[in-house]
């Protein structure tokens, strides 16, 4: 009766701060030059050793987040990247800042930049929005 009771101690992170960390984590990256947009993250085959040389050429040589939209990666992709050291591949909608921080380099696919701008435009407040058309 008065012994310890379970309890969850889980907090939900409000919405709108953690899209405003999503923003100024993205703006971080492009001001260090560590975001990439590629036009597709796809590649002819699903073979590990060109998606490394695919990444090499793209200068990410530590940790690196591969960004690809969508409901599920398509197979190539997956099969591709999945054995590489240091890469993570997620979708556009996972996206968090923490993630962001947490990896030396940012590579998008085009959709997947242009879907996280939409979902980035639809959340920023009227007020923000009426001063940015009146410097505008």
């Amino acid at each position: 009766m008065h012994g310890p009771q379970p309890r969850s101690y889980d907090y939900a992170f409000p919405r709108k701060k953690l899209l405003g960390a999503l923003r100024a984590a993205l703006a971080s990256k492009l001001a260090d030059g560590k975001l990439t947009v590629v036009e597709s993250l796809e590649l002819a085959d699903a073979k590990t050793n060109a998606y490394r040389a695919a990444l090499d050429k793209l200068d990410a040589k530590r940790t690196t987040l591969l960004v690809e939209s969508g409901q599920e990666p398509s197979r190539a992709l997956l099969l591709g990247s999945r054995n590489l050291q240091q890469v993570e591949l997620m979708l556009s909608k996972e996206v968090h800042p923490y993630d962001l921080l947490r990896y030396e380099r940012a590579i998008f696919s085009r959709a997947a930049i242009e879907q996280l701008q939409e979902s980035l435009k639809k959340t920023v407040g009227r007020r923000k929005l009426a001063a940015g058309s009146e410097v505008a």
